[in-house]
Order: C-alpha cells, then sequence, then structure tokens
C-alpha cells in the first residue's frame, strides 16, 4: 500500500512544479511583453530637437551616436526584445539632448564671437573717425 500511495504524490508533485514552472514563465512573459512606446516617443522627439537645433552639424559624434542606438532600439522593438529596445532607446535619448545642447553651445559661442567682433570694428571705425578730425 505504501508503494501506491508514494507514485501518485511523485505525479502530483511532478504536475504542480510544471504548473509552477509554466505561471512563472507566463509571468515573466506578461512583464517584459510591454513595448516601451512612450520611451520610443520620448527619444524620436528629443533625436528631432537635436537635428533642428544643428547636433549634425556641430555635435555629429553625439548626434550619430543616437541615431545609431535609435536604429537599434527600433529593431529590437521589432523583434519584441522591449527591455533591449527601452535601454536602448533611453540611451539615444540623452545621446541626443547632450547633442541637442553642444550645439545649442556651439551656436552661442558663435553669436559671442561674432559679437566680439562687431564691438571691434566699432571700436576701429571710432577711432578712424576720431583721427580724421
Amino acid at each position: 500500500m505504501m508503494t501506491s500511495t508514494a507514485k501518485p504524490s511523485k505525479h502530483l508533485r511532478g504536475l504542480k512544479l510544471a504548473a509552477l514552472a509554466l505561471g512563472t514563465s507566463f509571468i515573466l512573459a506578461g512583464c517584459a511583453g510591454k513595448p516601451p512606446t512612450e520611451q520610443y516617443a520620448v527619444t524620436q522627439s528629443a533625436v528631432n530637437s537635436a537635428v533642428s537645433a544643428g547636433g549634425t552639424e556641430f555635435a555629429a559624434v553625439e548626434m550619430k551616436a543616437a541615431q545609431d542606438k535609435f536604429k537599434e532600439a527600433e529593431l529590437a522593438m521589432h523583434d519584441k526584445q522591449y527591455d533591449k529596445a527601452r535601454m536602448l532607446a533611453e540611451q539615444a535619448e540623452w545621446d541626443a539632448r547632450v547633442a541637442e545642447r553642444k550645439a545649442q553651445a556651439a551656436k552661442a559661442e558663435k553669436a559671442v564671437q561674432d559679437a566680439r567682433a562687431g564691438v571691434q570694428d566699432l571700436r576701429e571705425e571710432g577711432q578712424r573717425s576720431v583721427q580724421q578730425q
């Protein structure tokens, strides 16, 4: 009697373990199954802003990194590797933000240089008119 009772409990135990494993895999699949659409949209906006700010001209390295990572994120989204897609999209967003800030800083520096040159031109013109009198 002991041997006949032991066999059903082993079988039942195996079924419980299988059900637990199956349930765990469904839970994990459910967590990883959500596409990072919000992050994707934020990243796309950041890349577009960086391009508009002149990132391709003034921050070419950072801009290329942002665009490359964004393309990789698109591929990961297509392959349903959502965790990888989210990570790449976040990295691309920050690269794009760095490119945008760098482009803005370069433009501001150029504006300062132009203003200094304008001031220097005015000084020289003022000195010439004083000397001519």
